[in-house]
């Protein structure tokens, strides 16, 4: 199971404890998932799923909001072996009316009996917790969460432009950064932060899935932080074998061309232990000089060193 179903299925099985909250989130799953089918002045409303856990939900919602049996009915999909499809059904046009006018989705007009509004009536959302739901709603109507191992990305897919910014600012209410971009004529709300996925999985009350993201992302950015030394702690020694190769062609041609013992008594001792430690840091070079000298003053000397030998070599060029 992804860890985007496991999420789903673990907000579907919260309990249903409030009304006013309820109808919230119904709302948004409407909005998200449901189909409204008008035959002349006939209206019927559909939802579809592949979650069995989200069509017992939506089941339950309608049941303990409405006091009504819906029809379900179970599609085989033999094709590619795609998993069932469920189909709820509000036959019922009395029932469907009702459901449509108490979450704001359909308004009467004199002109139209029948109007669409994709905007989220404010009556919804009256306070934090009716947002809350709102979200959850969303997310089980046409949300998605990427497995934290691969990418931080968490999305709600809306048809309308209009309530995706709602939507937008539903999540954006609670401190968090949603932005939305148009994709295949649909509209996605998204968060790509790991931090603020967390907030929103919290929001939604999927605390097992935030618990399981939360262990994720601690185990990735520890893994990162050692990948980071590792590869610091790597070039730093590609840099110091870089540096003492150099250093020690620079003795060796001085050494070739006038002697070491030509060079000042402080070089030539940083010199020869340079020869004979060749993989030794700086540090390691200081300490062994009497009296000892800083990682700084070794390598004052041996940039002294390198300055001569390309003395050296530039009269060497010229001759």
């Amino acid at each position: 199971m992804s860890f985007s179903s496991s999420t789903k299925n673990e907000l579907s099985r919260l309990p249903i404890e409030n009304r006013i909250y309820a109808v919230a989130e119904l709302a948004a799953i409407i909005k998200m998932n449901g189909a409204v089918h008008i035959n002349g002045r006939s209206i019927s409303l559909r939802f579809e799923t592949e979650n069995a856990a989200i069509a017992r939900r939506i089941f339950s919602l309608i049941k303990i909001l409405y006091n009504a049996n819906v029809e379900v009915m179970v599609r085989k999909n033999k094709q590619l072996k795609k998993n069932n499809s469920y189909l709820i059904i509000v036959d019922n046009e009395s029932l469907a009316i009702k459901i449509l006018k108490n979450v704001g989705i359909l308004t009467n007009k004199k002109d139209n009996p029948y109007i669409i509004n994709y905007k989220t009536p404010a009556e919804l959302i009256e306070d934090r917790n009716c947002k809350r739901a709102y979200i959850r709603g969303a997310f089980l109507g046409g949300g998605s969460v990427n497995n934290p191992e691969k990418a931080y990305h968490l999305e709600f897919v809306t048809n309308s432009m209009e309530h995706a910014k709602d939507l937008s600012n539903i999540i954006n209410s609670f401190n968090l950064d949603s932005k939305i971009v148009a994709r295949k004529g649909n509209y996605v709300v998204y968060l790509k932060e790991g931090q603020q996925i967390v907030d929103i999985l919290n929001i939604m009350g999927a605390h097992q899935a935030l618990l399981k993201f939360e262990d994720i992302r601690v185990f990735k950015d520890v893994r990162n932080n050692v990948n980071r030394l590792v590869n610091c702690e790597t070039a730093n020694l590609g840099k110091t074998i870089e540096a003492s190769l150099r250093q020690v062609e620079s003795i060796e041609f001085i050494d070739r061309t006038i002697g070491i013992e030509k060079l000042p008594s402080s070089l030539q001792e940083i010199a020869r232990l340079r020869l004979q430690y060749k993989e030794a840091s700086l540090k390691e070079l200081g300490a062994m000089l009497n009296p000892p000298v800083g990682k700084s003053g070794v390598n004052h000397r041996l940039r002294k060193i390198d300055e001569i030998a390309e003395e050296l070599r530039r009269k060497e060029n010229l001759t």
